[in-house]
């Protein structure tokens, strides 16, 4: 085993985060029992923002995170808490007369924002196929497909491949494209792609056409030929519909997630082929975070704006995906290096994000490492999904890991 690691109880401090603060936090804290589901936000002093709409991604990131959950441990209060996410998901979410879903509702259940943003889309079917993974009940099997095929109907650019940010409530172009009011307003993005990535990988999981192996495989060798510069190992961020990149910008916690799902996506498809050109892609991507965007602390930084400026606060979820990333590239590297900057990950985790306090992770500490408490603790966009994510990731890479030691 590599010197100064202890594996065993990194371990055992990542499973009773997953369990004890995080899921225990959303099982104790989220649940609205006045208007049903789930609260729309709460700030960091856990205060509900009352009158807060309830946002698509929030609740599909929650059917996943208790899905993931129920399949791993198999706790009846997880699958309740999935339950009650994808009952709410069909049931005021879903947009009857035109297909899809919503991208806000009121606590009322009545629609505020009823655009068609891909992203969402795509959360919903990667919470579906999680849905479907856990409990073995198919049912919601065909609303997933749906999803999928007004994706490829509407949203897929068949000229020059990808899809496009977002549609109107009725899936016709729309102005309104960004995520959110600091992405820019372009017709394709990084984001949305590397989550359709995410979703399709999910969905072929439990369901294997020859269309959507098509459309994985397409996805993949877009990620390597058009979104990824393989000179510097970074994503580029938002393109018009040619692929003509319009930011120069870096993102290292999107560059060490993508490093990881990219690879996910083409061991799912079991290209071999592939797969080859992703590890290249992937390691790449790894190294670049490491050696560019990673604080003496062990942290990743947020961004590298195109002027230079370096955005050195650190948030949750490129903490979280920087464990998994790194120790993705232990994996399929066996290189050392990589392993311990995994763990430096966690303990900087363990150290700063971890809300101590009033539970579940802060959304952002400074580079002093005291928490913005102007944050979010739950919204729109503060869900339990990277860090959920992240843990189960990390138990799954670490028992492996622990067993091939154990072998030696």
């Amino acid at each position: 085993m590599s010197e100064n690691l202890n594996l065993p109880g990194w371990l055992e401090e990542v499973e009773s985060e997953l369990k004890n603060n995080i899921l225990g936090f959303w099982k104790a804290r989220t649940i609205d029992n006045t208007n049903g589901g789930f609260i729309g936000a709460m700030n960091a002093d856990g205060e509900i923002e009352e009158g807060a709409d309830k946002s698509l991604v929030l609740n599909a990131r929650i059917l996943w995170t208790f899905a993931a959950a129920y399949r791993k441990y198999g706790q009846e209060e997880d699958l309740y808490m999935a339950e009650r996410a994808l009952e709410q998901l069909e049931a005021y979410f879903v947009d009857n007369e035109f297909g899809g879903f919503y991208w806000m509702i009121h606590p009322d259940g009545t629609p505020s924002e009823d655009k068609k943003q891909v992203y969402g889309q795509a959360f919903v079917i990667y919470a579906l196929a999680e849905y479907i993974r856990a409990t073995d009940n198919h049912e919601p099997l065909q609303l997933a497909e749906e999803i999928y095929r007004l994706l490829e109907r509407y949203a897929y650019d068949p000229v020059h491949t990808g899809y496009v940010e977002a549609l109107s409530r009725e899936w016709s172009e729309t102005d309104d494209l960004s995520l959110s009011g600091k992405d820019l307003n372009e017709r394709k993005s990084m984001n949305t792609h590397l989550h359709v990535l995410e979703a399709y990988t999910n969905l072929y999981r439990i369901w294997k056409p020859e269309g959507l192996r098509l459309k994985l495989k397409e996805l993949i060798e877009v990620h390597l030929k058009l979104i990824l510069n393989m000179e510097s190992g970074h994503f580029k961020l938002f393109f018009d519909d040619e692929w003509n990149s319009q930011s120069t910008d870096v993102s290292y916690g999107h560059d060490i997630e993508g490093s990881w799902l990219l690879w996910e996506a083409a061991e799912v498809l079991g290209d071999r082929e592939l797969l080859n050109q992703v590890r290249s892609a992937a390691l790449k991507m790894a190294v670049a975070t490491l050696e560019e965007g990673t604080d003496e602390d062990g942290a990743i930084y947020n961004e590298l704006h195109a002027d230079g400026r370096l955005d050195d606060s650190k948030d949750w979820w490129p903490q979280a995906e920087a464990m998994v990333g790194y120790l993705n590239a232990y994996q399929i590297s066996e290189e050392t290096r990589y392993l311990h900057a995994a763990q430096r990950s966690w303990n900087f985790i363990r150290d700063y994000i971890v809300d101590r306090t009033g539970g579940e992770w802060h959304w952002q500490v400074f580079r002093s490492g005291e928490p913005n408490l102007s944050q979010q603790k739950v919204g729109a966009w503060k869900c339990p999904y990277h860090n959920s994510r992240a843990c189960l990731e990390a138990i799954e890479r670490l028992e492996s890991i622990t067993r091939s030691y154990s072998q030696v």
